[in-house]
């Protein structure tokens, strides 16, 4: 095992003397040291650039990237474990580990999601990076609403609602203000110690003079500009909020549908509104885009957005809802910036994870 630190760098690349299967590990202290040196609105205004670049060059037939899928269960506790692959062609394969448990908070006293994310080298099928990926998910979801709501929402928004004020919300808020000139945040949640810790949780984005103020839903939504619904909702126990009262330019970002059953905003808000999925394929499975009878009703996806924004700017005065079920190529974005900047600082620490021997023929020979 030996530290990044104490390997050698030619030409930004990592030069090991011991075995060529190195795999590189980021601990969340090796990603805490990353964030400490570029700065959390930094790292979110690089994610979204990155992201937005990643978003416009996307091309399917170069990066495939399929449905996720994985096992859900309800015993010991309702949870779901999936994969996110992503194959970008001659290049690199990210696959994304993802957990979701909603009771994870309060019995465990850990985050609702929990994921980790490896790339290997699709020319050996070498594992050559593990980082943690519950940062990432969450910083990598606040980018992607950022970009498709300056696409989709009126430009003047600056009253903010937040229905879930878990993790989620935290970087929901973060990306968006990094993108608007926001007044007002109104919040809810179904726990009100959530809803009560929430400005407390978000005062490290040093985001004052910011009115953080907690509101029903009905209140939420009528004074909203753009709504954000990160919630653990249940299946069929749908919508979160009623569509009554609502600005006519109202922006959604529906980030919790993430399971067949499970959805957050009104069928009948989305039959008269433009709705933006991340994932088409995806969406139609486990997001807000289940709910149509009818698929043509949905509309381009956000990578087709950001191609051609002029094509998409009137719906900005009329009501949106960006489906965010989330995308292997947002992982993959999030994760080479990390490692990027793990190359820059030399942090992380490279191990031997493989079996690699002189007699490749020979499995046993290593212990020989």
């Amino acid at each position: 095992m030996v530290s990044l630190a104490q390997s050698s760098m030619v030409d930004n690349v990592v030069v090991v003397s011991k075995s060529p299967l190195q795999t590189l590990i980021l601990t969340v202290e090796d990603t805490r040291r990353i964030v400490e040196y570029v700065g959390l609105d930094a790292l979110m205004d690089e994610t979204i650039t990155r992201l937005t670049q990643a978003f416009e060059y996307f091309d399917p037939a170069k990066t495939v990237v399929p449905v996720r899928t994985g096992f859900s269960y309800e015993q010991p506790h309702v949870g779901l474990v999936e994969w996110m692959p992503l194959f970008e062609k001659h290049r690199q394969i990210v696959v994304k580990a993802v957990g979701y448990h909603p009771q994870n908070p309060s019995l465990h006293n850990l985050p609702t999601v929990l994921s980790t994310v490896s790339a290997y080298d699709p020319a050996s099928g070498h594992l050559s990076a593990v980082i943690d990926g519950t940062f990432l998910t969450a910083l990598r979801t606040g980018a992607a609403s950022a970009i498709a709501t300056q696409l989709l929402a009126s430009s003047n928004s600056q009253v903010l609602g937040l229905i879930g004020a878990g993790a989620q919300a935290v970087t929901q808020l973060h990306g968006l203000s990094r993108c608007f000139d926001l007044k007002k945040v109104l919040i809810f949640d179904s726990d009100p110690a959530v809803s009560q810790s929430f400005a407390e949780r978000v005062a490290c984005l040093g985001l004052n003079p910011l009115e953080i103020c907690q509101a029903d839903v009905a209140d939420i939504v009528a004074a909203a500009d753009i709504l954000c619904t990160a919630t653990s909702v249940d299946v069929n126990d749908g919508p979160v909020f009623p569509d009554q009262n609502l600005k006519p330019w109202l922006h959604v970002n529906a980030v919790g549908a993430d399971f067949p059953g499970k959805f957050e905003v009104p069928l009948s808000l989305l039959e008269r509104s433009f709705v933006c999925p991340d994932f088409r394929d995806q969406a139609i499975r486990e997001g807000e885009c289940q709910q149509f009878k009818n698929l043509k009703q949905i509309g381009a996806e956000l990578s087709n957005v950001v191609k051609h924004p002029a094509q998409y700017r009137h719906h900005q005065q009329q009501t949106t809802v960006f489906d965010s079920t989330g995308f292997a190529l947002e992982d993959q974005v999030a994760m080479n910036m990390l490692l990027d900047y793990a190359t820059e600082l030399q942090v992380g620490t490279l191990v031997e994870l493989e079996s690699a021997t002189a007699e490749v023929k020979n499995p046993y020979s290593f212990v020989l």
